[in-house]
């Protein structure tokens, strides 16, 4: 009976877990899906990339990164004036084409990633030089984090 009720528990405790998943809040930045053209543009107007790798419609640290600093303006000002943004999103109920998930998972497997959020920040000579992801402290705190790679 014991072994019965901790497994119950233990399944209620992961659909709690998993269900906990609140939806996205919409941000108002300028995302890309196409790292080469960003990191032409970077270089062009001297600004780093920023490449979110991301389950947006199920990953909870995903969505608490995007709620808690990429719809936040203190990110929002920051990215304007110092980043190129690239979205690359591994959903699992928003269509993409073929070629979309292709080219996406060409640069999961191009840069390692492991898991989500994965961000990768890239220079202004288009060189990797960071592989980080959520963090907790809200968007300034964030700008913080990414300025310390830079």
């Amino acid at each position: 009976m014991k072994k019965i009720t901790l497994v119950l528990f233990t399944l209620l405790f992961f659909v709690i877990a998993c269900s906990d998943n609140k939806t996205q809040t919409p941000d108002e930045l300028n995302w890309t899906a196409n790292l080469e053209k960003a990191i032409e543009t970077a270089k062009a107007e001297n600004k780093a990339v920023l490449v979110n790798f991301t389950g947006s419609d199920w990953c909870k640290w995903c969505i608490k990164l995007s709620n808690e600093v990429f719809s936040q303006d203190d990110f929002k000002e920051y990215a304007d004036e110092n980043l190129i943004l690239v979205r690359l999103d591994f959903p699992r109920s928003i269509p993409q084409s073929n070629e979309t998930k292709a080219y996406n998972q060409s640069l999961a497997q191009k840069f390692g990633i492991q898991g989500f959020p994965t961000i990768i920040i890239i220079n202004s000579q288009g060189k990797p030089v960071a592989k980080t992801g959520y963090q907790p402290g809200g968007a300034a705190n964030y700008v913080t984090h990414i300025q310390s790679f830079l």
